[in-house]
């Protein structure tokens, strides 16, 4: 398993702050003043937690479980991206 230090690089192209091995859960960048007008990836929690399961073999509680302290739970800086979780309007 990966450690949170493992998780996290700087996306070469543009300066981000990314979680290496889930771009496919990026979704967009958003900026603004809540976050200092910096720059930061958006990811979606439901693909993260999919790719973990898919990829790693976790179970679903093991994937939120390892989400919530390795990723979500983890301050990296000012660029620490952003994760959101979508709502359903049904």
């Amino acid at each position: 398993m990966i450690t949170k230090d493992e998780m996290w690089c700087i996306a070469e192209e543009d300066g981000l702050l990314k979680a290496d091995g889930l771009d496919e859960a990026i979704i967009g960048i958003a900026e603004g003043i809540a976050i200092g007008h910096k720059s930061v990836f958006v990811y979606d929690i439901d693909k993260i937690i999919k790719i973990l399961m898919d990829r790693d073999g976790m179970t679903d509680e093991e994937a939120i479980e390892f989400y919530s302290f390795n990723i979500s739970g983890a301050y990296m800086g000012e660029r620490t991206p952003i994760f959101i979780e979508g709502i359903s309007h049904e």
